[in-house]
């Protein structure tokens, strides 16, 4: 089937947060920190906790549902699942073994990928390309996040970003008269490995009796750091994708930013010239759900309808690795 190109369109989104809400006040009784503190450095009022018993797998499971209910499709139908996490249910086998099973996807091929914040759109870019040369007719893209479970919540600087939850995105091949995906980039830079990691728990650093103590296996940040280099890799990624898709600043309806720090996405929001009033924020309600946050957000965004069809939106992240993309999309 080589020399195919089909165009490939996102044909439902959903997401799934936990019910259980951690508010700034109540993190202010665990750590030395308050709501002033929190929301004026993050823009962060609350984040969603996972309940006890309820993994990644699950989370993204719910996403799905929607995500197919949405595109009318049945989980049979679909044929590839991926499922972008740094908190996997298992380190093997993949979550995404786990999603097919809970859905009935007895069809699909599943597997996992691990680009932190980025995972989404590094799964959007893979499963376009192998919709779009004809391996494929269609994908359930996931991302999903249990991050409380690697949090070290004595850590104030960091305990106060993060939260639970998972989004989805059915692709598709499109019709002539549907949108499409339009322009993807993604990019890697493991000089910075250092600036965002989870040290422990894998072979380099196993979590042993005599470390287990050290939260090792907890998420580290060095925060300045990679404010920056996020600030500057969002915005030529977002650039690349923009131009590759032959679209001006005004004729983007909506912006969907990495929900990471309220500071980064007014950054980019200016440095991108886009209109005033057109980057979309849920960041306030949810924090930093890492693969997740930009596919809940772009759930969000298309329930509330706050783009429409023939609109065009624009997706930027940035994460560990470090890693960042971008993708253009006409809805």
């Amino acid at each position: 089937m080589s020399g195919l190109d089909y165009q490939v369109c996102i044909a439902g989104t959903g997401s799934y947060v936990p019910e259980k809400i951690l508010t700034n006040e109540e993190l202010a009784k665990r750590v030395d920190t308050s709501d002033e503190w929190i929301f004026t450095r993050t823009g962060i009022r609350e984040r969603r906790i996972a309940a006890e018993g309820e993994f990644t797998s699950h989370m993204a499971s719910n996403a799905a549902r929607k995500a197919l209910e949405q595109a009318g499709m049945e989980a049979s139908e679909i044929q590839l699942i991926i499922v972008a996490t740094i908190t996997p249910d298992t380190i093997t086998p993949a979550t995404a073994c786990y999603v097919q099973q809970q859905l009935g996807a007895s069809n699909a091929v599943a597997f996992d990928i691990s680009a932190a914040c980025s995972g989404f759109l590094y799964a959007m870019k893979m499963s376009k390309r192998m919709i779009a040369d004809g391996a494929f007719e269609n994908a359930l893209i996931i991302g999903a996040e249990k991050l409380s479970a690697f949090v070290n919540w004595e850590d104030r600087t960091t305990c106060v970003l993060f939260g639970d939850g998972a989004g989805a995105a059915v692709l598709r091949r499109a019709a002539p008269e549907e949108g499409s995906i339009l322009a993807t980039e993604m990019g890697t830079d493991g000089k910075l490995t250092h600036l965002l990691n989870i040290p422990g728990g894998g072979s380099a650093c196993p979590i042993t009796e005599s470390n287990v103590n050290d939260h090792l296996a907890t998420l580290a940040m060095q925060g300045k750091e990679v404010f920056k280099h996020a600030v500057n890799r969002m915005k030529q990624a977002a650039e690349t994708v923009i131009s590759r898709a032959d679209l001006q600043p005004e004729d983007i309806a909506c912006v969907i930013p990495h929900q990471a720090n309220l500071r980064i996405i007014d950054a980019i929001a200016g440095r991108l010239s886009v209109p005033e009033g057109r980057v979309f924020v849920n960041l306030d309600k949810y924090g930093n759900t890492s693969a997740a946050a930009v596919a809940i957000a772009l759930d969000e965004a298309n329930r509330s309808g706050v783009f429409k069809r023939g609109d065009n939106i624009v997706m930027v992240v940035f994460g560990a690795g470090l890693t960042w993309a971008a993708a253009a999309v006409r809805w």
